[in-house]
């Protein structure tokens, strides 16, 4: 059957069951390499990389292949946006703050400290001003983006003493990046950028005293209530960490319309999924990590209270600075407290609700 044929016969409905669309199926082949800040064993945080990639081959029928490949294979964790910039590489999957060092501007685009929560991120991002602001920052770089993927809010850490009052801080050494670092910094404590592979052993060896990673369902798989039993919460850095696809301009530019649309469905897809999979995985883990002894504690109140100062102060340092910062920050602050006002009266009141019942 030709395409006309199929389209007069069967339609829309039938074009769609033929897996690829008319114009998808004129389109050159197309091949990427993206390189993961992450390794393979952590096959939600990875995997949101080859959900894309797989999303990507379904729609264009296999014409347009992706080929990921985890953090170490080719590239270090933290070179792979410098590939992506570089044109060396296609596109890069990984965490936005890793690269503050850069400019502080690209933690806003994955989470900042006492910042928005995974729904009121994609809100920012794709009901408000977030995408256009932050396309237009990466601009800069010579970077296209697309939202990837999203952990939900994380955990606190595991540290080898519990954390009863500020001073407890003080000389902790302390596994966490980004903005988190500096605030952690402020509070007394030394932030170390250890990577994720390294973790456990800096733990067990007493080179590092306490360390986050993300949620129960990756840090079950790491095994760091074996070394560091004192699991405390909540992760007031990281309320929705966003993963973000960079992309080369000159790569997606080189694009057709069609591809282009594909790589937009996929990477929406893949940030569904990717939040969609830790929601369901956490409760769980959580429960068999209660049960091998981790235990759940708190942050305690002089603690939140005063990294939330220091974190508030520390934006406004940076908007001070960084014309970058401030211009996207200045709409993200503005959305963030909307956004509180109208969860404080739906959402939160609803939750707390729900949480205070047994069910």
């Amino acid at each position: 059957m030709d395409r006309r044929s199929l389209i007069t016969r069967s339609g829309l409905a039938g074009i769609m069951a033929a897996g690829v669309s008319p114009a998808v199926r004129g389109q050159t082949r197309v091949r990427w390499r993206l390189a993961s800040s992450f390794p393979q064993s952590l096959d939600t945080l990875y995997g949101a990389a080859e959900v894309f990639a797989q999303k990507v081959r379904q729609l264009s029928g296999g014409r347009f292949d992706v080929r990921v490949h985890p953090a170490g294979e080719s590239l270090a964790a933290f070179d792979v946006v410098d590939a992506v910039q570089a044109g060396t590489l296609d596109a890069a999957h990984t965490a936005p703050h890793f690269f503050f060092g850069k400019d502080e501007t690209f933690a806003i685009g994955g989470a900042i400290p006492f910042g928005l929560n995974s729904r009121q991120m994609s809100a920012w991002t794709y009901g408000g001003n977030g995408l256009a602001l932050m396309r237009e920052f990466y601009a800069h770089y010579r970077l296209v983006h697309f939202p990837c993927g999203n952990t939900g809010a994380q955990m606190g850490g595991w540290m080898r003493q519990p954390i009863s009052r500020l001073a407890d801080l003080k000389g902790l050494k302390f596994r966490i990046g980004g903005l988190a670092g500096k605030v952690i910094e402020r509070l007394g404590a030394m932030p170390q950028n250890t990577p994720g592979g390294e973790i456990y052993r800096a733990l067990e060896t007493g080179a590092l005293d306490a360390a986050e990673w993300i949620g129960p369902y990756d840090d079950h798989r790491l095994a760091f209530h074996q070394v560091a039993p004192h699991y405390h919460y909540p992760g007031w850095w990281k309320g929705g960490l966003q993963l973000d696809l960079y992309i080369h301009h000159k790569a997606f530019a080189a694009l057709s319309s069609e591809y282009k649309a594909i790589v937009e469905a996929a990477s929406a897809h893949a940030h569904v999924i990717t939040q969609a999979k830790y929601d369901a995985k956490n409760p769980s883990a959580l429960k068999h990590l209660v049960a091998a002894g981790a235990r759940l504690r708190p942050f305690p109140p002089d603690v939140m209270a005063e990294a939330f100062k220091q974190s508030m102060a520390l934006c406004d340092e940076i908007a001070a600075r960084n014309p970058h910062w401030k211009k996207v920050y200045t709409d993200y602050a503005r959305f963030r407290a909307d956004q509180n006002r109208w969860f404080r009266f739906t959402e939160a009141t609803f939750d707390r609700y729900m949480q205070s019942r047994k069910l």
